[in-house]
């Protein structure tokens, strides 16, 4: 799970707990305008395939974390219970996409909202 705060114009997502060990990132800064879009993702897959693993943990159905590769793209991942996922669309950041799971999607989503204008 993460932790995602206001930083500057933009927000600061915290990976907590063991999170930091199975991603190999303890946190990211992501830039208000950079961020394109949000949204929930309860229904979330924890398959068998997020790409290319570059560094991080992944065991099919039960966790994907770390930095994935697929169809030209770039990925951060750090998912166990699907339900609370919520995905950042990117542009022109290091991550073309961002799927974390976090304590409060809706809440989340409005934090970060504010922080895209």
């Amino acid at each position: 799970m993460v932790e995602i705060t206001k930083y500057h114009s933009g927000i600061q997502i915290q990976l907590l707990g063991w999170h930091t060990l199975w991603a190999f990132k303890d946190r990211l800064l992501v830039p208000g305008h950079k961020i394109s879009s949000i949204y929930h993702s309860p229904d979330t897959k924890l398959g068998w395939w997020k790409g290319w693993k570059l560094i991080g943990a992944h065991v099919p159905g039960l966790i994907v974390a770390g930095t994935y590769y697929r169809n030209k793209k770039k990925y951060f991942w750090d998912v166990v219970k699907t339900q609370n996922t919520v995905v950042l669309e990117l542009t022109d950041y290091e991550y073309d996409e961002i799927h974390v799971e976090v304590e409060n999607p809706k809440k989340t989503i409005a934090l970060i909202n504010e922080q895209m204008k």
